[in-house]
């Protein structure tokens, strides 16, 4: 009775400090690759709603590379199995199923393609567990930037806020000057990614352009189905541009509603999240001339593995990739080379093998098209990052400008030391 006391009591103290199941085996033994069993990969995600596409194609970017190295043989026969589950984006449901994932699914990797909502959550688990997580959604540039969220076991493959930003004022503030768009009001999802990324938006745009005025501002609420409070006060405001990074089923919704009011005839939009096929062509009418980031298009980079991977994925799922599938592919590419390099599961082990990494990819845009895991923040940098102009149908867009990553880590630099992250 007094040894079963003894165990409940360890137990409780090593579930307190995220020691307990897997988390503990990890950590304190190196876990080596063996043939008995397969290697197991949770991905805590979105699969029912109105974006439930965000899920769908960035599990479909796992498996085009999972699948294809499982047919190889795999790691001396062992394969990798992918355990996934929908939280409908709620932050709670996240953190939830991530633990389940890591106590009772014993999975070795968190593979999070949660929105930034729970993303979060999904953080604070796997700082607890000591599971390693690699993050290939969410934009939030907190996540990773602000010191006090970072975590040893974390590492950041989705694109960034305060990259987008950059990229984005600076494309913004040469047609400020062209055009002279100097009234500006916003649009974005109420919660942290974008409050996060408008407000670092016009930050970096009054560098660039200082005189611009920002007349309005609205809120929705995510994956709200009217946008009629919203456009009634463009249409009273009427300003000279619009900034909005509205995403998925949210941003098709309010362009087609805002279309009928003709919206988009005296004021330009620049909408960060519209060029993505699954956004772009369910437009019932796309307008031309609207302005936005490249998320996923097969036109850019304009590069031969560009296209082939837009087709293999084609081929396979029946549909374009989104920034989702390319984000989540590459996260993949990058954990199979550290796993192969290190010969084990440890997270201690693959953490080290990242950091700093860089891979030859379809996306990059380093020397010799490379993308790079960050070490100081564990962040990706050196991916495509381009803005242009909208057409009716394929390949979608035009006159794309590629942003300069040499101006990206500048501004970033001082937009670190700000905050006081840096």
């Amino acid at each position: 009775m007094k040894n079963k006391k003894s165990y409940r009591t360890l137990r409780r103290k090593l579930m307190k400090y995220g020691f307990a199941g897997t988390a503990y085996a990890s950590i304190g033994f190196p876990t080596l690759l063996k043939a008995e069993s397969n290697i197991k990969i949770g991905i805590p995600t979105l699969l029912s709603g109105r974006v439930a596409q965000l899920g769908i194609s960035a599990t479909n970017g796992i498996k085009l590379i999972i699948d294809k190295f499982n047919e190889a043989g795999g790691f001396n026969g062992r394969k990798i199995e992918l355990i996934i589950r929908d939280s409908r984006a709620k932050p709670d449901e996240a953190a939830r199923m991530t633990r389940n994932l890591i106590n009772s699914n014993k999975v070795d990797i968190i593979l999070n393609c949660e929105a930034s909502s729970a993303s979060f959550a999904v953080q604070e688990v796997i700082r607890e567990s000591g599971t390693l997580c690699l993050h290939c959604i969410s934009e939030t540039s907190s996540l990773t930037a602000d010191p006090s969220i970072r975590t040893w076991n974390a590492f950041r493959f989705a694109r960034q806020g305060i990259h987008d930003a950059v990229g984005s004022a600076s494309y913004a503030a040469n047609l400020v000057k062209e055009k002279g768009l100097k009234k500006w009001m916003s649009i974005g999802p109420d919660y942290a990614y974008g409050r996060d990324s408008t407000a670092t938006f016009f930050e970096i745009l009054k560098k660039f352009s200082p005189n611009i005025e920002i007349v309005g501002q609205g809120w929705p609420k995510l994956f709200q189905p009217d946008y009629t409070e919203v456009i009634t006060q463009i249409v009273r405001q009427k300003p000279d541009a619009i900034y909005s990074c509205l995403w998925g089923g949210d941003l098709v919704s309010f362009i087609d509603q805002a279309a009928l009011y003709g919206t988009f005839k005296n004021s330009e939009l620049f909408a960060i999240n519209l060029a993505d096929y699954t956004t772009m062509s369910a437009i019932k009418n796309l307008p031309e001339g609207l302005h936005s980031a490249t998320r996923y298009i097969a036109a850019y980079p304009d590069r031969q593995e560009n296209r082939d991977f837009d087709s293999a994925y084609t081929s396979r799922f029946g549909d374009h990739p989104t920034n989702w599938s390319w984000e989540t592919a590459v996260a993949t590419d990058f954990l199979i080379s550290a796993i192969q390099e290190t010969k084990s599961l440890n997270p201690k082990n693959i953490s080290e093998s990242l950091k700093g990494k860089s891979r030859q990819s379809f996306i990059g845009v380093g020397e010799g098209n490379t993308v790079t895991m960050r070490s100081k923040d564990q962040t990706l940098v050196n991916y495509a990052i381009g803005w242009g102009s909208t057409l009716p149908k394929e390949p979608y867009m035009k006159d794309i400008k590629a942003a300069d990553w040499e101006s990206i880590q500048e501004l970033e630099k001082e937009w670190l030391t700000s905050k006081g992250w840096i």
